[in-house]
């Protein structure tokens, strides 16, 4: 998936992937995570998600990448917090003592730039990429992270009647990126009739913990 795509769809304000509540399966295992208060949770391709209002009510902190500028004024916005920017030759960075933002393309955030983080929410990020660019992006998420569990969710429908996104990824390919050092456990499945075009799709949420000789 090009930037541009991205970028195109935040600009012409299409941005049906965008949810007007928290979301329910976040809601429903966050506890799985077993994060305490002040621990981090690092939610890649964020948006302007609701999402990480309650992960901030919820007392905890919160590190983000971001592609679409506009997405980040918006949520900038929203948050209503006073954000310092910080320089950096990468991403534009934008700092608050609970929450850091980091606007720009996800491969250029490095550990030392992310920081450590206690958990991953990965609602949007995975889904949004194609078949193509799935193997890099798993494998960045898990270098800069230090293999950190997750919470992911995806979803499985007849790719050839939606092209995507988001794209349908079964278990078998969620298990090929990611059980080299990962458990990984369905939490739930829910069936989503007509949810993309018409197309029925089973949405799963997954909990992936580090395997123990990782």
């Amino acid at each position: 998936m090009q930037e541009q795509f991205w970028l195109d769809k935040w600009k012409n304000n299409q941005i049906g992937f965008h949810q007007q509540q928290v979301n329910e399966f976040l809601a429903k295992y966050i506890d799985k995570l077993s994060l305490q208060k002040n621990d981090r949770i690092f939610v890649p391709l964020c948006g302007k998600s609701l999402d990480m209002h309650w992960l901030l009510d919820q007392g905890l902190r919160v590190v983000a990448v971001e592609l679409s500028e506009l997405a980040v004024e918006e949520l900038i916005k929203t948050l209503n917090l006073p954000f310092e920017e910080i320089p950096n030759q990468r991403l534009r960075h934008f700092h608050h003592p609970q929450i850091d933002i980091f606007n720009g393309d996800i491969f250029q955030l490095t550990q030392p730039l992310l920081g450590n983080v206690d958990a991953i929410y990965d609602r949007a990020a995975l889904v949004a990429l194609p078949e193509n660019m799935r193997v890099e992006y798993a494998q960045h998420l898990k270098e800069i992270t230090n293999n950190a569990p997750q919470l992911l969710i995806s979803y499985e429908y007849d790719q050839d009647a939606f092209s995507g996104p988001p794209f349908s990824i079964p278990e078998t390919k969620i298990k090929g990126l990611y059980d080299d050092v990962y458990d990984i456990e369905p939490l739930i499945r829910i069936e989503r009739p007509r949810a993309f075009q018409q197309q029925d799709a089973i949405e799963t949420a997954w909990y992936l913990t580090k395997k123990i000789d990782h």
